[in-house]
């Protein structure tokens, strides 16, 4: 039986490409609390792949892995690998709705098999004691009725999911490429906010749109957490203020030269074990974003930090070109 699920009054969504483990050690250093998600990863790629698709560093801590898959074995033995690892958590994705989860039967399209979804949550959560949790959609094509999202959620809480990420945008499961699925099918927060006054004893959060820290305190006003993606991605320097905003933390907010400092000492020992500087500072394009040399600083990176030798004092000399610190 699962314990307890840890409360995530925010985190940053899974982004496939994006949320690679330099990515989310590079964001927690903006904030202590924000709950960290990986790419979603298949059960395959996990079973059967050559890489290694569960490493992480020790201070993404809390860290959740995002499994994709609807074989409730498969999804068990990988719940039972990543537990051993120490993930804080462990996300079934019922949300993502492009034509290769679909060919693999997971994703948003699961949203139409609650009872498969139920039976995938159960066969986990009797093999691990991390909480087991599930991120959907509010609805998928024209099963988008606040009924058919109800059932949904009745159905896989009465297997033992106690938290609910919900993308507050129904999935076009045909039609749609996944990035106008992020934009086209409007947002419905009020739905989210319903499900939580139904569902009281369950723990729900919000996704779809959100792009600032007071939107999501105006949004915990109505349920339990908020998980924010591409804006984070884009400018990740509002999370410097997530401390002490959202988690009512007492702290000085980083600056971004410390942060700087930071990941430089990071580069170097992923260079050191065979790592690019590029692998790194592609996720920090964004951090200088509203500096006025923000644009020097990306086009110094994009043109230095992927050639042959480069260290980490690539990302020293960008940032010298905001004007910020003579370093």
């Amino acid at each position: 039986m699962n314990s307890a699920p840890f409360i995530e009054k925010l985190s940053v969504a899974p982004m496939l490409d994006w949320t690679d483990r330099h990515c989310r050690f590079f964001l927690r250093q903006l904030s202590s609390h924000t709950v960290m998600y990986t790419e979603m990863v298949t059960t395959g790629a996990i079973l059967f792949g050559k890489g290694d698709y569960l490493s992480y560093n020790q201070e993404e801590h809390p860290l959740v892995l995002q499994l994709g898959g609807s074989d409730p074995k498969a999804l068990t033995e990988c719940a039972q690998k990543a537990e051993q690892l120490g993930y804080d958590a462990i996300n079934i994705n019922v949300g993502c709705p492009s034509d290769r989860v679909q060919n693999g039967r997971f994703g948003a399209c699961l949203m139409a098999e609650p009872d498969l979804v139920a039976e995938c949550v159960q066969s986990m959560q009797s093999a691990v004691s991390v909480p087991i949790t599930v991120k959907s959609r509010i609805g998928i094509d024209d099963q988008d009725s606040y009924e058919f999202l109800h059932t949904f959620i009745d159905k896989v809480s009465s297997a033992g999911c106690e938290h609910f990420i919900v993308h507050a945008r129904k999935a076009w499961l045909s039609g749609l490429s996944p990035k106008q699925n992020r934009e086209i099918p409007p947002l419905d927060y009020s739905r989210v906010y319903q499900i939580k006054k139904d569902f009281s004893n369950l723990q729900i959060s919000i996704n779809g749109g959100i792009k600032t820290l007071q939107e999501s305190v105006d949004h915990l006003q109505h349920i339990d957490g908020v998980m924010i993606g591409r804006e984070v991605y884009q400018n990740p320097y509002l999370l410097s203020e997530a401390d002490q905003l959202v988690y009512g933390a007492v702290k000085a907010q980083i600056t971004r030269e410390q942060v700087i400092e930071i990941m430089c000492d990071y580069i170097d020992r992923n260079v050191a074990n065979g790592g690019r500087v590029w692998h790194v500072v592609r996720h920090m394009l964004g951090l200088c974003n509203g500096l006025p040399g923000a644009r020097r600083y990306r086009r110094y990176l994009s043109e230095n930090a992927g050639r042959e030798g480069a260290d980490s004092s690539v990302l020293r000399e960008a940032f010298a070109l905001t004007g910020q610190l003579d370093f």
